[in-house]
C-alpha cells in the first residue's frame, strides 16, 4: 500500500487490533460495531498482507509482522494527533476525550471540581476517570492514559511529574456517635473502638499498626474495604472508625455527610499527591491544558481540617 493510498481510519483499527488483540475489544476502543471492524480488519490483512491476528488457544494474538509494527503505528497516530493538536484552537472548540487515573481517596473530591471546570471551558471535552489498579507507567508511554494523579512511588527519566498538594490521615467517626461527640481522640480511643481498613490491596495493617506496637499497644480491625469512600461511610455506623485522607474528610463534611474527623494522636506519614504524564506530552497543548485544569481544580480543595 504506497502512502497515498493509506487510510488513517485504517492504521487506527491496526493499532486497536494489537494493542487489544480481540475484535470485539478494538470495536469497543474504537467505538464501532463489531462487524465494522472486522470488516476493516480483512481490508487490512489484504493492503498489509498479513493476517494481523491469528487464533491462539481460545483467543488471538497479533502476528510477528503485527507486533513489529505495533509501536510505529502508535508513533505515527501520535504524531497525527499532535499535528493536530497544534491547530485545534481554543478548548470551547475542541471534541476529544482525556483519561484520567486517579486513586479513589481522590476520585470523590477531585473528580466533581476537574469536570465542573473542564465542562465550562471545554463542553464538547470528555473525562474519562480511570481507577488505580496498578501505578505502572505503560499506559502513559503508550498513549492510554493523558495524565496519572495520585501517591505516587517515583518515576523513570520518561515521565514527568509535579506535586498538587500535601495530605495527611485523620480518623473518621459518626458525627452522633459517643466517640463523635468527644472533644477529641486519644490513642485508647484509637485501641478500644473497632476499625474499618480502606485499602485497595486488601491489607489490614498499615503504618498506625507499627506506631502502636512500639509503645506495646495494638487496634482491633473488623472489616477491609477497597477504597476510603467505603471506609469512611461504613464510618457512619456507632462504634466503628476509619483513618481516611483529611481532603477526603473534609469534602464529605462539607457536603452534608454527618462524620467527625480528628486528628490521629501518633505520628504518621503524609501523603504527597502529585500529576504525571508522558515527556511526549511534556509540550503538547491539550496536555498542558489538562494539567493546568487540574492544578486549578486542586486550588479549591477545602483545606485540611
Amino acid at each position: 500500500m504506497r502512502a497515498e493510498q493509506l487510510d488513517l481510519n485504517l492504521l487506527r483499527v491496526l493499532d486497536a487490533l494489537i494493542r487489544t488483540s480481540s475484535v470485539s475489544k478494538a470495536a469497543e476502543l474504537l467505538h464501532l460495531s463489531v462487524p465494522a471492524t472486522s470488516r476493516a480488519m480483512q481490508r487490512l490483512r489484504g493492503a498489509m498482507h498479513d493476517p494481523i491476528l491469528v487464533r491462539a488457544g481460545r483467543g488471538m494474538v497479533p502476528t510477528p509482522f503485527a507486533t513489529s509494527v505495533g509501536a510505529r503505528v502508535r508513533g505515527l497516530l501520535e504524531e497525527i494527533d499532535h499535528l493536530r493538536s497544534d491547530t485545534i484552537g481554543s478548548p470551547s472548540t475542541w471534541r476529544r476525550s482525556f483519561s484520567v487515573r486517579i486513586n479513589d481517596a481522590l476520585t470523590p473530591v477531585i473528580a466533581p471540581r476537574l469536570t465542573r471546570l473542564v465542562a465550562a471551558e471545554a463542553p464538547s471535552v470528555q473525562l474519562a476517570f480511570v481507577g488505580q489498579d496498578s501505578k505502572s507507567v505503560d499506559s502513559l508511554r503508550d498513549g492510554t492514559l493523558d495524565l496519572d494523579v495520585g501517591v505516587l512511588d517515583g518515576s523513570p527519566a520518561d515521565v514527568c511529574t509535579s506535586v498538587l498538594f500535601v495530605d495527611v490521615f485523620v480518623a473518621v467517626v459518626s458525627a452522633s456517635s459517643a466517640l463523635g461527640r468527644q472533644e477529641r481522640l486519644s490513642i485508647d480511643d484509637l485501641c478500644s473502638v473497632p476499625h474499618v481498613s480502606a485499602s485497595r490491596r486488601g491489607l489490614d495493617h498499615g503504618p498506625l499498626d507499627e506506631v502502636l506496637a512500639r509503645t506495646g499497644r495494638a487496634r482491633r480491625v473488623v472489616a477491609v474495604v477497597p477504597s476510603y469512600a467505603v471506609g469512611a461511610l461504613m464510618a457512619l455506623e456507632d462504634d466503628l472508625l476509619c483513618l481516611v485522607p483529611s481532603r477526603l474528610a473534609s469534602h464529605l463534611q462539607d457536603r452534608g455527610v454527618p462524620l467527625r474527623a480528628y486528628q490521629v494522636p501518633a505520628t504518621l506519614p503524609s501523603a504527597t499527591v502529585e500529576q504525571r504524564w508522558h515527556q511526549r506530552a511534556e509540550a503538547d497543548p491539550a496536555s498542558r491544558w489538562l494539567r493546568t485544569m487540574m492544578r486549578t481544580a486542586v486550588s479549591t480543595l477545602p483545606p485540611p481540617r
